[in-house]
């Protein structure tokens, strides 16, 4: 049954897309009507014509005409044999295009522009001289040339021949947007930099980077200097010594709480959907609020194609497909989904994945208990949909859903001295579902407003029945949040546009524990109102560039009210030399608890609590950055000083592995220092170096001592890294990172464990006062685009993680030895051995 519904599926988008063809008649009907008017007779093979649409022509064409009006606007070739046959054959004749594109108001050359074949998931990148050449294209095919900031061109593929000569193409600004471009290439195709500092990757055009078979996005982002994953976990990424919980992710407008597959090693967005990744650290525009250390805004396309265009492709994981579906000139679907194949079949791949996330759980921890044996079936799934109606050219709608889900089922069979077996079995299952829909609409040329809504529901349910005390664990956290935005924007100049609006947040969250024995249950829900109106002025004139703009944050529960002033300034001094300037203020309400013990399998630790105002505050930050930049002939140089506190954090929230771990306190961090970063590019390879030093701190007024490291204070941290097109269609990616180890608290050393009553404890030095060894992982990629088939594009990626596998400790802790309570075992928490990764993706 749920096969035939799948198909059925399949049998109505096929039907929507033969009904968007409707405006076109099929070639055979044409070459009829043809034969009939000119009294002559086509010879063709029926496989060659049948299912090949074209559009009538306008005006009336005599016989010639027609034969050189087919020729144009199919991929088949017709020649006259004489004035009564035509011949129709499939030898499609690839052709050749050029051009240079250009800024159509300074006529300088645009470096970076993505020049595309329609419905075919070909292209290339303009180099910097605007440049671009396309081999093997059929005349007939529609280009697309886009630039951020541009208005989009498209043209017929014979209006670019190139024995026509290259052309120029000039594109035109885009009014809706000042925050132009300023570095087109950044470490790799698909990364580039704007004015404001932020960064987006694209991952249509995405290069390839070491370790990585896939555009992953949450992956990605890490090669940035100030991001990095202290643990290599996407669920745990630091933005300049911030946690996981502190950086606001959006998908499309709808904000998420969930990052990460296989509980944090596999980003769960699936990159074919989502078309630019936009990370800012700091300098955030007014009319984004939560995340307290960085704001990561994921967008899908949002233009309609109106050509059918999809791909599919599987690596040693997951498969995934992908479809851009045009229903009608104004209506078109696009679809995506991935699932796990790791609940049939069990690669070298997953087994390195499995045993890294679960090594610290009851699910290999249960496997020592005598007599016993476990058997677990892991499996994740995503899918996400987007629905483009456009109105009319002044009004656009937009409507899209994405859903992701882990699923873990643990079973544990004991033998006892009867030999009787007793099995148990637990679940764990993580789950994010949104839906999100806007309005976007242009009422003049200098006014237009964005009214957009979202839903998000995450939940995360384990059941956790032990065999060896028949005890019974439930556990739910579930958050549930609505939103609704008003945003408009004036422009005032041609460099000047301002930018108001206000936003409604309503969001609750649940936490549940149920136990059966001893009888215990305990169900806390909390719901919090917030109301924010926002504006900012965004400048860019010449040399200077400025957003300064304001957020006022009003908590009904508390009345409470938070003002935000944000500013983002970029000054260039000469056409080599930069300062920019930024700062900003935020506030979050929703943060994570930590509870390495007991929290649903002790897979995912993390739960999310609501601030109350009094044990949990509402989270503030404080950042600012300066730094210069240095550009000339595509030689980038960053060097950027930060400095970032954040009150209202607590300790359940930071994890702490010592004597502070069951303690409720509410405290600071503070983090400070300066990253650096050289790039240089050019067409065939692109390589880079960046460091970051900083040092991050507590400050816990009630802990003794009050202040002490960071749990994610990295002192020290490299990345080198570098691509190069080996072939025009075979390309090398190698890169390694290192970085000082993480703090951590040992013992006492002749005093390891106390005594409270019956019960031992470790007992813990000085906190954080000692440091893991240093992190090494060095990665290599290749990514190999065969021309196997005209029609298709392929692309086969191989990557590997940690080549040298190095043997590296992400976390060391203790616990009370069970056979000797005077002494302590030590834990420690390994990353990834060498991991090797292959994908195949078929694009057409």
């Amino acid at each position: 049954m749920k096969g035939n519904k799948y198909i059925t599926i399949l049998v109505f988008l096929f039907s929507l897309t033969c009904f968007a063809q409707q405006n076109k008649i099929a070639l055979i009907a044409f070459i009829k009507a043809t034969e009939t008017k000119f009294d002559v007779k086509f010879s063709y093979a029926n496989q060659d014509v049948e299912g090949v649409l074209i559009t009538t022509p306008k005006t009336e064409l005599d016989l010639n005409q027609t034969i050189d009006y087919l020729n144009s606007n199919t991929s088949l070739e017709f020649k006259s044999l004489d004035n009564r046959y035509v011949t129709v054959s499939n030898s499609i004749k690839k052709e050749t295009i050029c051009g240079y594109i250009f800024n159509a108001k300074d006529k300088q050359p645009l470096f970076g522009a993505t020049i595309s074949v329609v419905g075919k998931n070909t292209g290339v990148i303009s180099d910097e001289n605007g440049y671009f050449i396309l081999e093997n294209i059929n005349k007939d095919n529609s280009i697309n040339i886009s630039y951020l900031g541009f208005k989009t061109q498209s043209l017929k593929a014979f209006s670019l021949l190139k024995q026509q000569g290259c052309n120029p193409i000039y594109l035109d600004e885009s009014a809706e947007t000042l925050n132009q471009i300023i570095i087109t290439k950044f470490l790799t195709n698909g990364l580039k930099k704007l004015k404001d500092g932020s960064l987006i990757l694209s991952t249509t055009n995405f290069g390839v980077l070491p370790g990585l078979t896939e555009p992953d996005v949450l992956q990605s982002i890490q090669v940035l200097p100030g991001i990095e994953s202290s643990n290599e976990s996407i669920a745990n990424i630091n933005v300049r010594g911030g946690t996981n919980d502190q950086n606001l992710m959006l998908w499309d407008g709808i904000k998420m709480y969930h990052s990460g597959h296989f509980f944090g090693l596999i980003s769960a967005y699936n990159p074919n959907l989502t078309n630019q990744v936009i990370v800012t650290k700091n300098g955030t525009s007014s009319q984004y609020s939560d995340g307290v250390s960085s704001t990561i805004n994921m967008l899908t396309k949002n233009e309609l194609s109106g050509q059918f265009s999809g791909n599919v492709g599987a690596n040693l994981i997951s498969a995934d497909a992908f479809f851009n579906i045009p229903i009608t000139k104004k209506l078109e679907l696009l679809i995506s989904g991935r699932r796990a194949y790791t609940d049939a079949f069990k690669t070298p791949t997953y087994t390195n994945y499995f045993n890294r996330s679960f090594q610290d759980s009851d699910i290999n921890t249960n496997q020592n208990i005598e007599n016993s044996s476990t058997n677990s079936e892991f499996f994740f799934y995503d899918y996400s949909a987007k629905l483009l109606f456009d109105i009319n050219s002044n009004h656009k709608f937009r409507a899209n859903v994405i859903g992701i889900k882990n699923n873990l089922d643990y079973a544990e069979t004991i033998t006892d001295n009867n030999n009787q077996s007793n099995q148990k079995a637990s679940v764990l299952s993580q789950d994010n579902l949104g839906f999100g829909a806007n309005w976007d609409a242009n009422w003049s040329s200098k006014f237009n407003t964005k009214l957009s809504a979202f839903y998000s529901q995450y939940n995360v349910n384990a059941s956790d029945l032990r065999e060896s005390t028949n005890q019974l664990l439930l556990q739910a956290n579930e958050v549930l949040e609505t939103g609704i935005k008003l945003a408009s924007n004036y422009k005032l100049t041609n460099h000047l546009n301002l930018l108001n609006g206000y936003e409604f947040n309503e969001i609750g969250i649940l936490n549940q524990t149920l136990v059966n024995a001893p009888a215990y249950e305990r169900t806390k829900k909390d719901v919090l109102l917030k109301h924010a109106a926002f504006t900012e002025a965004e400048f860019n004139k010449n040399n200077t560039y400025f957003r300064l703009g304001v957020r006022a944050n009003y908590f009904q529960k508390f009345d409470k009210l938070l003002i935000e002033p944000r500013l983002n300034i970029r000054q260039q001094l000469s056409t080599k030399f930069a300062i920019k300037l930024e700062g900003e203020f935020k506030n979050q309400s929703a943060t994570q608890i930590v509870d390495f013990q007991d929290d649903f399998l002790g897979v995912e630790n993390r739960r999310w609590i609501l601030a109350n105002n009094r044990s949990i505050p509402v989270s503030t930050s404080k950042q600012a950055t300066f730094g210069i930049n240095y550009k000339q002939n595509n030689f980038y140089v960053d060097v950027t000083g930060f400095y970032k506190h954040v009150n209202g954090i607590t300790a359940s929230n930071q994890g702490f592995h010592n004597n502070f771990q069951y303690i409720n306190a509410t405290g600071a961090y503070t983090a400070n220092g300066i990253e650096f970063l050289i790039n240089k590019t050019a067409k065939q390879y692109s390589a880079w170096i960046s460091y970051t030093y900083s040092t991050n701190n507590y400050d816990f007024e009630s802990f003794n001592p009050s202040t002490f490291p960071n749990n994610v204070d990295i002192r020290h941290s490299v990345s080198v890294a570098g691509n190069y097109s080996v072939l025009d269609n075979l390309e090398l990616s190698v890169g390694a990172n290192w970085h000082s180890g993480l703090p951590y608290t040992k013992p006492i050393e002749d005093n390891p464990t106390v005594q409270t009553g019956n019960d031992f404890f470790v007992n813990y030095d000085a906190p954080n006062a000692q440091q893991l060894p240093s992190f090494f992982r060095l990665d290599a990629s290749l990514n190999y685009q065969p021309n196997w088939f005209n029609a298709v594009k392929t692309s086969i990626r191989i990557g590997v993680r940690n080549v040298t596998n190095q043997k590296n400790i992400i976390n060391r802790y203790y616990k009370v030895n069970p056979d000797d309570n005077t002494n302590v075992i030590e834990i420690n928490n390994t990353s990834l051995p060498i991991t090797p990764n292959a994908s195949l993706r078929i694009s057409f």
